[in-house]
């Protein structure tokens, strides 16, 4: 129960606060007093006002001014006087308000300021009874009228559902996740700094595409009219920024989103930022080494050590990362020595331990990425590269160059989730068009997600690429590792949401 039903007095409904706001709005215009103005110099953040005025005392105080602004995130009105705290991207402080100081006319319109009004106020900083670095109001203005009341203030936005909607009030009144959106900026600078450093250049390839690649996934489509031509949302970055690679640049990277027409939990969405990069002359090798290398420089970065606590586990981002193969992973966690099994054999394993397979499952190495998908992923907490991956199920990475019926492939698991996936880059254009052939079989066959034809790719391939070594990495994810969020919503603004 509230403090207004306790005393018996009616609540305001959401209708009745915005219609009496609407009117405040409108008596401020009818008074030629703008409520919106276009501009306003805001001199110091909040942040900086306590900051430099940390030693303020009233044996000591200061009559400086200063000039900033921020959202009224309280108000307690005393008469003649009147206390509130506004709000910036930094920090919150309080204000005072005083008739004999700001006037009767500017008290007058103090007076009717709401809590999620945006003002600008000047002051001198002085420190009340009560030991509160406070700004003695001389002079207000008002920069945006807010319409709408604020989440109860002892409450905030508490439904998840309605902060991942509302972001704009899951900002205002949750403050505290701004930082996970600072550390996401601070992720992706990092990643830049460290793979210039590294000599990596960053490009931009197109968003749409008349052949969806690169992936493993089911597209977006859409309709160009002027070429009258369907395209694709990228749902990787890989093939066009490997054509850089045959054009002559032997390091580049690109951070961006891509789009895959699949289901959203608490580790997908829809729509997701991804980071690519390719390197002449490399292998599957040196891609481990510059992926623990680019994670454990992010994780001393973004958390001040390689040890960092992620829900009830900590993991461990220091330097070298297990490395464990395909085959041993999958005996480890299912009995399953998948060398000695054909088809045929391996899918009868895998019903002996209640793993079904439908029609669509039509190669061993299907079925060995099913067994992995069911059995193994969910042990693996600490980094791991799991490498060696089978040769049906990865038609743009290089066969091994032991064992021709797997590839030069890793996948980087933290936590039970995919994190990076590399291969040394298969680069014979022959080779390369015969597995893009497989996968319109596969395709038939009903697997949606498996590769179109590219012909353009392979005849970029043609001309000759380098052996090259190529790495992705889903920023979103990492930053939920180092950000100790519980779902993918949580470190994107605006999460895909099904419509209410």
């Amino acid at each position: 129960m509230s403090k207004k039903q306790e005393n018996n007095t009616p609540e305001i409904s959401t209708e009745d606060e915005f219609a009496i706001r609407r009117e405040k709005r409108q008596n401020l215009i009818d008074n030629n007093i703008d409520p919106y103005p276009p501009y306003y110099k805001k001199d110091v953040t909040l942040a900086d006002i306590k900051k430099k005025y940390v030693n303020v005392t009233k044996e000591a105080p200061t009559t400086d001014l200063v000039t900033t602004a921020g959202r009224i995130i309280a108000k307690r009105g005393h008469g003649k006087a009147s206390f509130g705290n506004i709000s910036d991207e930094t920090e919150s402080m309080q204000v005072y308000a005083r008739k004999d100081v700001i006037g009767e006319e500017g008290y007058a319109i103090y007076a009717t300021l709401d809590v999620g009004d945006i003002i600008g106020v000047t002051g001198t900083p002085f420190l009340t009874n009560t030991g509160e670095l406070t700004i003695k109001v001389s002079e207000f203005t008002l920069l945006s009228k807010s319409l709408n009341p604020l989440p109860e203030k002892f409450h905030g936005l508490q439904d998840k559902e309605l902060r991942y909607r509302k972001r704009y009030l899951d900002l205002i009144t949750n403050p505290e996740i701004k930082d996970t959106f600072k550390k996401r900026s601070q992720v992706i600078s990092s990643i830049r700094r460290y793979l210039e450093n590294e000599a990596f250049m960053e490009v931009e390839t197109p968003v749409l595409q008349p052949i969806a690649g690169g992936a493993s996934a089911k597209p977006f489509m859409t309709h160009h009219n002027a070429l009258d031509m369907k395209l694709y949302l990228r749902i990787a970055l890989e093939l066009h920024l490997k054509r850089l690679i045959v054009g002559g640049f032997e390091r580049v990277f690109e951070i961006g989103r891509v789009f895959r027409n699949e289901g959203v939990s608490y580790k997908h969405n829809p729509e997701y930022t991804l980071l690519e990069l390719y390197q002449a002359y490399a292998d599957y090798n040196d891609m481990m080494e510059l992926t623990e290398n680019l994670l454990g420089t992010l994780a001393k970065e973004i958390t001040g050590g390689h040890k960092v606590q992620y829900d009830n586990v900590e993991i461990n981002f220091k330097p070298p990362f297990a490395r464990m193969t395909m085959a041993s992973v999958i005996e480890k966690y299912s009995g399953i020595d998948i060398y000695k099994h054909d088809f045929k054999s391996l899918k009868k394993e895998l019903e002996k331990i209640s793993i079904h397979v439908d029609e669509t499952y039509t190669s061993k190495g299907q079925l060995i990425n099913l067994v992995y998908d069911k059995k193994v992923e969910e042990n693996i907490i600490q980094p791991t590269f799991i490498t060696d991956y089978p040769l049906e199920t990865s038609p743009l990475a290089k066969k091994h160059r032991d064992n021709p019926e797997i590839v030069e492939r890793f996948e980087l698991v933290i936590n039970t989730m995919e994190i990076a996936n590399a291969f040394s880059e298969l680069n014979d254009p022959v080779d390369q068009k015969e597995r893009f052939e497989d996968q319109l079989k596969q395709r038939e066959a009903g697997d949606e997600e498996a590769h179109m034809m590219d012909d353009d790719f392979i005849e970029s391939l043609e001309y000759g690429m380098p052996p090259t070594g190529g790495l992705g990495i889903g920023i979103d994810r990492v930053v939920m590792l180092l950000t100790n969020s519980q779902s993918i919503r949580d470190v994107l603004l605006f999460p895909h949401m099904k419509h209410k």
